[in-house]
């Protein structure tokens, strides 16, 4: 049964675990965050806390950190790219 808080953006799930460490991972958060059966999750263990992500989510997560220090229409992979051809002919 989740727990909702007062700005109804954050659940939390009480679960209990089985044999071998064996958590069911609630419909609501397999919903949340699109996981099919077979689909690879991420655990981050951070001052006694887990979470869970997937590995689309975190690459999201990069780029937007990465989105806020280099401009729109800006491709860091063309501008590596154009340096190292400039590299390579003045080599």
């Amino acid at each position: 049964m989740p727990f909702l808080d007062t700005d109804g953006k954050y659940f939390m799930f009480q679960m209990k675990m089985s044999e071998g460490g064996r958590v069911v991972i609630p419909v609501e958060i397999r919903q949340a965050l699109d996981l099919k059966e077979g689909d690879a999750v991420l655990w981050e263990l951070h001052d006694g806390e887990a979470r869970i992500t997937t590995r689309a989510q975190r690459v999201r997560r990069a780029q937007a950190l990465v989105r806020k220090h280099v401009p729109a229409g800006h491709s860091l992979a063309d501008e590596l790219i154009a340096e190292r051809r400039a590299e390579a002919a003045h080599g």
